[in-house]
């Protein structure tokens, strides 16, 4: 198993958590959950590019991040206890985890597509022809 760093932005994987998130040393990258597959680490050791995290992660699983089939959530703690408004706290990150994305669903052709509409209409016209009709 051999393992190739991925440097990606700290604001593409934070988010809305950038702003508030303290820096870190090197935290822990699971599947799914925290009781998931432990798959590496990431670290902020770029010197040069230091607002980028560095995943230490298998190659297959570098390719899919790079690629976009993984979207991020975290495990974190608030670090300041004394703020009061909570969408401003400092947060410590304690484990990224990977999710995997959903896979879209495959377009259906145009001709396909009018055919159901068609047929639609035409069910949709009958249900209004019976509904007129009255009853003896």
């Amino acid at each position: 198993m051999s393992f190739g760093p991925i440097s990606i932005s700290r604001r593409h994987v934070l988010g809305d958590l950038y702003s508030r998130c303290d820096a870190i040393e090197s935290v822990p990258v699971y599947m799914d959950n925290v009781e998931g597959e432990l798959l590496g680490h990431v670290d902020e050791g770029l010197g040069h590019y230091a607002d980028a995290f560095r995943f230490h992660l298998d190659e297959d699983v570098c390719k899919k991040l790079s690629a976009g089939h993984f979207t991020y959530s975290f495990n974190y703690q608030h670090t300041d206890d004394g703020e009061t408004d909570r969408g401003r706290r400092r947060i410590k990150l304690n484990a990224i985890l990977l999710n995997a994305s959903k896979g879209y669903a495959k377009p259906v052709p145009k001709a396909k597509a009018s055919a159901i509409a068609a047929e639609q209409a035409k069910s949709e016209a009958a249900l209004t022809e019976t509904e007129q009709i009255p009853a003896s």
